[in-house]
């Protein structure tokens, strides 16, 4: 084969390393806001997000001050933009654990309840900024539509709408109020957990007890599973 009929592929050697400095640059930019995130959770639940200041988020994450603005435009921004990224992390995680459920939508339901209870254990911080310091910013409450909590809920809905569709959950119950009558009781629990720092096997007693209040109340009475 002669040299001019071969396939070349053409090298761009400076296009090549703007690309790579580019991909580098957004690596790093998605790793310092990361930190911001954790440092905020730390210091929200430390001293609470009235009394926490800018500059304390910045220590906590190891950044300057200014930096902080680079990535949010205010305390505000950044207590909804923590919200949510770990909304999306745990809607994830419950999706995740309920596929892998071996059983049906009664067995999902607990292992949601069980799901929402573990994650608090397991963290603390996270569950305190949830349950208490997201009511402390106004703008949030009054003004932010909430849509990752939208889908939390839906997660619930849904499994109730399975169990009315199988027959095993009474139909004359509204699934989306039902729904959030459920978020409502883990919430209080967990709001009691966080503010009285209760032992973790209290929790878990009080999760079983829930779901199954909340499953006996939605259950038809002459379904098998009641047997």
């Amino acid at each position: 084969m002669g040299i001019h009929s071969a396939s070349l592929t053409p090298v761009h050697p400076l296009r090549d390393l703007v690309s790579m400095a580019d991909s580098e640059k957004q690596r790093g930019s998605s790793e310092k806001r990361e930190r911001i995130l954790e440092g905020a959770l730390r210091a929200f639940a430390k001293k609470g997000f009235y009394n926490t200041r800018v500059s304390e988020i910045a220590s906590e994450a190891g950044v300057a001050d200014g930096t902080i603005y680079l990535y949010f435009k205010n305390k505000d921004d950044l207590l909804i933009s923590l919200f949510e990224d770990r909304m999306e992390w745990i809607i994830a995680r419950l999706q995740t654990e309920l596929d892998a459920v071996d059983g049906g939508v009664i067995e999902r339901i607990k292992a949601f309840v069980h799901l929402h209870f573990r994650l608090a254990v397991e963290d603390r911080d996270l569950a305190e900024f949830i349950t208490v310091e997201l009511r402390q910013s106004s703008k949030f409450v009054k003004e932010y539509k909430n849509p990752k909590f939208a889908d939390y809920l839906k997660i619930l809905q849904s499994l109730i709408d399975q169990g009315q569709n199988e027959g095993i959950f009474r139909t004359d119950l509204d699934s989306r109020l039902v729904g959030r009558a459920l978020f409502g009781a883990l919430d209080e629990v967990l709001l009691q957990f966080t503010l009285s720092r209760s032992a973790p096997t209290d929790v878990r007693d009080e999760a079983e007890q829930i779901s199954t209040m909340i499953i006996d109340g939605l259950i038809v009475r002459e379904h098998p599973t009641m047997d």
